[in-house]
């Protein structure tokens, strides 16, 4: 049987202690990684996915420096299984795509259009996520802000029209659970560089950056 399968019987199995059978209680903390994969029988490996997956969908939660816990929620939301594991990634991926294909553009047409006033709230955005990043504060809002200021910056009506979608998926990555610290690094680097090119209004390499960012961030979460 092949991982991803397995993790998925995995993920399902963790949210039935959890929901059917009320072993682990919203607010608890999760085993470590080695004694709880050594209780399901599986890999560590594959438990970090099937904990990546119920953190996407809300069922668990990482506390920076404390582990993982089950969420508060995690009593009001609705049961699922193999099909709504497949349907919470292959949204996440879908959302991606579509960042991949339109925020590269709109970051060349940010440095093109942007007015100087625009221009300097993007650069602030930019260093308020790189800030919350260093003081392991959560990047959520800092991050979606940052993006929608390029947005904004495109005058472009119909991709303004995409901000809510591009805004569920910068919260989808941050809440990443096994790869948040990884995005937050790779985030720190990309939007170091990207924020050079807007510094200098150099739009092909803006979007060059913002496309690495994009392609890094799939990468890193699986869904390339």
């Amino acid at each position: 049987m092949e991982r991803r399968s397995l993790a998925q019987q995995t993920a399902q199995r963790l949210y039935n202690l959890i929901a059917a059978e009320k072993k682990l209680a919203p607010g608890q903390k999760l085993p470590n990684e080695l004694e709880l994969s050594q209780e399901m029988g599986v890999s560590r490996a594959t438990l970090r996915e099937a904990i990546r997956a119920l953190t996407t969908q809300g069922v668990l939660e990482v506390r920076r420096g404390k582990g993982t816990f089950v969420s508060p929620r995690a009593g009001e939301l609705e049961d699922f299984g193999f099909d709504a594991l497949e349907r919470v990634r292959g949204q996440l991926r879908d959302l991606f795509e579509l960042r991949s294909i339109v925020e590269p553009q709109a970051a060349r047409l940010a440095c093109q259009r942007a007015t100087e006033a625009e221009l300097q709230e993007i650069l602030a955005r930019g260093r308020q996520v790189d800030a919350c990043i260093r003081a392991g504060e959560d990047r959520t809002r800092a991050d979606r802000e940052f993006h929608a200021a390029i947005v904004r910056a495109t005058h472009n009506e119909f991709m303004m029209r995409l901000l809510p979608v591009i805004n569920q998926a910068v919260a989808s990555a941050v809440r990443t659970g096994e790869h948040r610290e990884q995005l937050a690094r790779d985030t720190l680097r990309d939007h170091a560089l990207l924020l050079e090119f807007f510094q200098k209004r150099d739009g092909e390499g803006a979007e060059h950056a913002m496309a690495i960012h994009m392609r890094r961030s799939m990468d890193v979460m699986g869904l390339a």
